[in-house]
């Protein structure tokens, strides 16, 4: 596996040109394929998932997360976040968090989802699995979106867009058919190392699927105007018998300290190959908010979420204007004096790509166990979800932690509010990882309560959802629904 990763950018060129239509093909030119076997289009389809979560500037899911929900502020010197502190701008500056994963990852999933014959039966899983993972995303960024007649090709351009809660229940339905395609798989070839998550473990893949649509029905539980039956599906689950993730869900295709080659948010907010710093890394910082609520828990997770200066603890109000930034101490908030993202979170060149973090798994499964949908005591899987956060972090003293008398801390302090505990907690062990995710529950539940928003907001919250691309307005006009206002039209398990 950890030589794949010189192989992935040929690959993906050949992809594309596997993936586009013939238009004047009167000659064939012999060095270019026109097709592409599936152990070579399901390693770069995960790249992509990898990018689409961790890496892209304004199109990563992640760095969305971190900046709506008041993880992140910038550094003195640097304006790199200013639309994102008004609130502004989202449809021309998240064009990527639509069109990427329809140009790029779920194009090749859904090569994979096409495969006929039999032998095929494991890759074809993986791409449906995929496929959900990356639909559940797009209709919580956007509500409805192109689901029945994307992904087609040439065949349809101009896609109809279609109701979120339909595309919610069909992902559904499609996580349960994967896991039958796996078990009634007869002599599918093995996926192996192609395979950069789990190196071919279709029991993992299954623990996968049963993940992904716990997301799913955990997103419902405030809200389902749905025909899915909640509770069935949890008996579902349990009657196939594989259960959850047992860690965390990484992608690596060989991440290295090469160029072209590290893990992408190593490469956005970590160092160069020679050891520099990257203006990102120097650029980002915590929020004052986030680093005083830590410390007002104390939390020993802080220094490995946000590093310590030698001058200790410091984050920055969302917003700050120029002159701010040096009253009352000169400079006070340059790179050096203020917690830049810590070690815990940016860990190495060669990391994994976590795109589904363990921690959240246990803290999805503490809300359907306090709300009754499966069997187990809610506490301990709230203390799991801490626990497995600190193991990601590499930090110690979980249960020392959550065995303070502190509000959203302690779960005997929480009585009561055990909810607001759950989610405030999730903030937490997704900051930095995947905070898309804080950002939905905040959407869903208003949890953590008493989150600031930004100084140079115009509005009373932050943003709900996310605006749709200018390009569907200019080349799907006819489907494309009017632009929702992305401060009050709520998806539709907000509401």
């Amino acid at each position: 596996m950890k030589n794949m990763l010189k192989y992935i950018n040929l690959l993906l060129v050949l992809l594309l040109l596997a993936s586009c239509d013939d238009y004047l093909d009167v000659n064939k030119d012999p060095n270019n394929p026109t097709e592409v076997s599936p152990d070579l289009v399901l390693p770069g389809a995960q790249k992509y998932t990898a990018d689409n979560i961790q890496a892209r500037y304004r199109g990563s899911a992640n760095i969305i997360g971190n900046l709506m929900m008041y993880n992140y502020s910038q550094s003195d010197g640097f304006s790199w976040y200013y639309d994102e502190f008004y609130y502004e701008n989202y449809s021309a500056n998240y064009n990527d968090v639509f069109e990427y994963p329809y140009l790029t990852t779920l194009k090749e999933y859904q090569i994979l989802i096409n495969l006929e014959q039999d032998e095929y039966a494991y890759y074809r899983a993986i791409g449906m699995i995929m496929k959900a993972y990356h639909f559940q995303l797009l209709v919580d960024f956007f509500g409805d979106v192109p689901y029945f007649e994307a992904l087609v090709r040439g065949e349809n351009a101009t896609p109809v867009y279609d109701n979120a809660q339909v595309i919610y229940a069909d992902l559904v339905a499609q996580l349960t058919n994967a896991i039958e395609l796996i078990n009634s798989a007869d002599a599918a070839i093995e996926v192996g190392n192609s395979d950069v998550m789990f190196s071919g473990d279709m029991d993992q893949w299954k623990r996968f699927a049963n993940t992904v649509k716990l997301r799913i029905l955990t997103r419902l539980m405030s809200n389902n105007p749905t025909t899915i039956d909640i509770a069935a599906e949890f008996a579902v689950i349990a009657s196939e018998g594989s259960g959850y993730i047992t860690a965390d869900v990484g992608i690596n295709p060989g991440y290295e300290n090469a160029e072209a080659k590290q893990n992408p948010l190593w490469t956005r907010y970590g160092s160069d190959v020679s050891g520099s710093e990257t203006m990102t890394n120097l650029a980002t910082c915590a929020t004052d908010y986030v680093i005083n609520y830590l410390q007002s828990t104390n939390d020993p997770r802080i220094s490995y979420i946000y590093e310590e200066p030698a001058s200790g603890h410091l984050g920055v109000p969302q917003g700050l204007l120029g002159n701010e930034y040096d009253s009352p101490v000169v400079d006070q908030y340059d790179p050096e004096f203020v917690s830049n993202i810590g070690p815990g979170i940016l860990k190495s060149a060669d990391m994994d790509a976590v795109i589904y973090t363990l921690a959240e798994c246990k803290f999805n499964l503490a809300e359907a166990a306090l709300k009754g949908y499966i069997s187990g005591n809610p506490q301990l899987y709230y203390e799991a979800g801490i626990q497995a956060s600190f193991d990601y972090l590499g930090a110690s003293g979980a249960s020392a932690y959550y065995g303070q008398s502190i509000r959203n801390v302690g779960w005997a302090a929480s009585l009561g509010n055990e909810l607001e505990a759950i989610i405030t907690q999730k903030w937490i062990a997704t900051n930095g990882i995947t905070a898309e995710q804080s950002w939905f529950d905040y959407s869903r539940t208003g949890f953590p309560a008493g989150l600031p928003i930004s100084r140079l907001a115009s509005t009373p919250d932050r943003p709900v959802r996310l605006e749709l691309p200018p390009s569907e307005y200019a080349y799907n006009i006819d489907n494309v629904p009017s632009q929702p206002n992305i401060f009050n039209t709520k998806i539709f398990w907000a509401n």
